[in-house]
């Protein structure tokens, strides 16, 4: 029974992580309906940069461990932001109403530059970060199998969930989040009410490019390192991840990737570790073939 307490623990960092990456995605996805593997290069990119220049203030500047991390923190936010605002811009925004295909080829040519300018940067060196808040926190005190979690993942699940329902609240009731709604609905009848849907979905895309950012951040804090190829991944995974809820619904979207984390960890837990992410997505097909709607032709 420890045992089983002790991974569902473990599966609340992580379902809280999936849950803030699937809904920064959703919120991009909803304007466009053109599946976009790019997000996922932005969270590795922000987490990569974090490393390097936290690593930079340490070395170079000679600063202590918590004005160093802070430091690749801001840093970090303000490349990946700018990245993500110059890829929305230029990149994505003139192709998001085309054509499916233009909209992957695009964001797999994004995954590519993002992922070799973050090895060329490091120098193709892999960089870790030191551990820090990793006091353990006891939830239940069995002498024989303890049920804990450290400061660090507590506070990055308070955090992630925190991402969620603030950004829940500000599309639920802004301006902005009802002329995102209406976008995400008819583009056109938006259009025809005055609503300027291109900047609907640049803003869109920042906001997206934000929770990748903090998410990349909160992330590699606690596993200490990204790898280089890790943006592939994770876009991959988040396409796969927000379809469970509905990828065009942001806080479906994030329930969807709270049960995928925990289907993660706990088959990790139980379940042969090579052939997890096989069964992952092999259940995330069947389900997307189960669920589908078929769109009635005009």
């Amino acid at each position: 029974m420890a045992y089983f307490l002790q991974q569902i623990a473990n599966a609340l960092p992580v379902a809280a992580l999936y849950a803030a990456l699937a809904f920064g995605y959703s919120i991009a996805f909803a304007v466009t309906r053109r599946a976009d593997i790019g997000y996922g290069a932005l969270f590795a990119f922000a987490a990569q940069m974090f490393i390097l220049f936290a690593g930079f203030g340490w070395d170079r500047l000679w600063l202590v461990l918590p004005a160093a991390l802070g430091f690749g923190a801001v840093v970090a936010l303000l490349y990946s932001i700018g990245t993500g605002l110059v890829i929305g811009r230029f990149v994505m925004r003139p192709l998001a109403f085309s054509s499916d295909n233009t909209v992957v080829v695009a964001a797999v040519g994004t995954v590519l530059v993002l992922m070799e300018t973050a090895r060329l940067a490091s120098d193709t060196r892999s960089l870790w970060l030191p551990p820090f808040l990793n006091t353990p926190i006891v939830f239940w005190g069995d002498p024989a199998f303890p049920v804990a979690l450290t400061m660090l993942q507590l506070a990055n699940t308070a955090a992630m969930i925190a991402i969620v329902l603030v950004g829940h609240v500000f599309l639920a009731r802004s301006a902005w989040g009802r002329r995102w709604r209406a976008v995400s609905e008819d583009r056109q009848a938006a259009e025809l009410c005055g609503v300027d849907s291109a900047g609907v979905y640049l803003a869109a895309y920042a906001i997206a490019a934000l929770i990748a950012s903090l998410t990349g951040i909160l992330a590699v804090s606690y596993y200490g390192n990204m790898d280089f190829g890790a943006g592939l991944v994770f876009g991959v995974k988040v396409l796969f991840i927000a379809a469970i809820g509905g990828a065009g619904a942001p806080l479906l979207s994030a329930l969807g990737g709270a049960a995928m984390g925990f289907a993660e960890t706990l088959w990790s837990a139980y379940g042969d570790f090579l052939w997890r992410d096989l069964v992952i997505f092999s259940a995330l097909v069947l389900l997307l073939v189960i669920f589908r709607r078929e769109r009635p032709v005009p």
